[in-house]
C-alpha cells in the first residue's frame, strides 16, 4: 500500500451524518429564553435596587466611580445569591409556559426579600454596623464574611424552592 492509500484508507471513516433538523419548536423556545432571561434580569435588577436602600449613600456611584471594594463585594455577593434563586426558579419551574414565568418572578422577588432580611440581621447580629463596613474605602475581611452569609442564604432559598 502507498502512502496516498494509507491516507485514504484511514480517513474513509471520519463521514458523519448529520441527520434532518427540525425548526418546529425553535420560535417558541427562543421566546421562552427571552422572557425568561426578562424575568430573570428585572429580579436582578430588583435586587439591585433593594441593596441600595439598605447600604448608605448611592450604591452604583460607590461601586462604579468611588470603585469601593467592599460595596462591590457586596453587590456582586448578591447578585449571585439572586441568580441561583431565579436559575433554580427557571429550571424548577411549571412546564406550562406563563405559569413557568409567574413562578420564576414570585420566587425571585421573594429571594430579593429573604436577602434582604439575612442582611438586617447580619447587621444587627455582628459588631459594627453594614453602613460603615460599606463606607471603608480599603477591602475588608468582613465585607467577605456578609458576602458569604449572603450567597449561602441565597443557596438556602434555591433549595426551598417547591
Amino acid at each position: 500500500m502507498t502512502n496516498q492509500q494509507e491516507i485514504l484508507v484511514s480517513t474513509s471513516h471520519l463521514a458523519v451524518e448529520f441527520g434532518s433538523v427540525s425548526f418546529s419548536g425553535l420560535g417558541s423556545g427562543l421566546a421562552a429564553t427571552i422572557a425568561y432571561f426578562f424575568v430573570g434580569t428585572l429580579v436582578l435588577w430588583g435586587g439591585f435596587v433593594t441593596l441600595d436602600l439598605l447600604t448608605p449613600g448611592n450604591l452604583r456611584q460607590q461601586v462604579y466611580v468611588q470603585r469601593n471594594p467592599n460595596a462591590a463585594i457586596l453587590l456582586g455577593a448578591n447578585h449571585i445569591a439572586l441568580a441561583i434563586v431565579v436559575t433554580t426558579a427557571i429550571v424548577a419551574s411549571d412546564a406550562g409556559y406563563a405559569q413557568g414565568l409567574v413562578e420564576s418572578a414570585a420566587y425571585g422577588v421573594l429571594g430579593i426579600v429573604l436577602q434582604a432580611v439575612a442582611l438586617r440581621v447580619v447587621d444587627l447580629v455582628v459588631p459594627g454596623h453594614l453602613r460603615t463596613l460599606v463606607d471603608e474605602p480599603e477591602m475588608s475581611g468582613a465585607a467577605w464574611a456578609v458576602a458569604s452569609t449572603m450567597v449561602a442564604v441565597g443557596l438556602v432559598n434555591a433549595a426551598a424552592l417547591t
